[in-house]
This record gives C-alpha cells, sequence and structure tokens, in this order.
C-alpha cells in the first residue's frame, strides 16, 4: 500500500472500532492504514483516509453530545457498475438505507456502517 497523503482527512464516530475496520475493509475496498486497540483505526481508499474513532478516543471525547449523531453527513464512493455493487453487497447481507435514485449527474444509493454513518454509492452518469 502506498503512504497516504495525511492533509485531509473523514472521521467517523463509530461503537465498535473492529466491525467498523471490517465492514470498511470486508466490503468497500479499504485498507487499513493504523490502529490502537479498541479506540482508533484508520483505514484508506485511494485518496479518501476515513478515521474511525472509537468512544474511548479523544475524537470522539472531543464531540459535543448534541452533535455526537451519526449519520448527518456521508462519505461519497464513486463506482463503475451500481448494480453490480448493491449485488455484491446485498449477497453479502449489507442492509441498504435507501433505494437507488437517479438524477441529471448519476446514480446513487444508500448503506450505512455498523454505527449507522451513511456512504453514499454512486455511478457517475455517461457523458
Amino acid at each position: 500500500m502506498t503512504e497516504p497523503d495525511l492533509r485531509a482527512s473523514v472521521r467517523y464516530l463509530v461503537d465498535d472500532v473492529a466491525a467498523a475496520v471490517d465492514f470498511y475493509t470486508a466490503h468497500l475496498g479499504f485498507e487499513l492504514h493504523t490502529r490502537a486497540g479498541d479506540a482508533f483505526a484508520d483505514v484508506v481508499r485511494g485518496p479518501l483516509r476515513l478515521l474511525l474513532s472509537g468512544p474511548a478516543s479523544s475524537g470522539a471525547r472531543a464531540t459535543p453530545p448534541d452533535a455526537a449523531t451519526p449519520g448527518h453527513n456521508r462519505i461519497h464512493l464513486v463506482v463503475d457498475d451500481l448494480d453490480s455493487e448493491v449485488d455484491r453487497l446485498r449477497t453479502a447481507g449489507v442492509q441498504f438505507r435507501s433505494a437507488p435514485i437517479s438524477g441529471p449527474g448519476g446514480r446513487q444509493i444508500l448503506l450505512a456502517d455498523p454505527a449507522g454513518n451513511l456512504i453514499e454509492l454512486f455511478q457517475p452518469a455517461a457523458r
């Protein structure tokens, strides 16, 4: 694995770091970068570094209680074939939070990680 550019990352608060690492690496093509026990891990997919902060991590403790609810933002992962990805993930037991929808820019569907953080799979429209 190439060393990621560590200047920009997204932090997701998770209930279970191990479950989050397993989810992102097994289903969405991320690679484990670092792990600090049950408190923290980060996973990488291309230029995206996703910080997975468990309840005991400093990142989670610094979050005000009224802002700690997951699911208000989402990461956006581009896929070549949305239908194939949906079939593959459903076969693996992943639950989706929306039906596929189409818009002028392409098609998308939402799923959630084990802590409820949203992930958008997006297939750009053909140009």
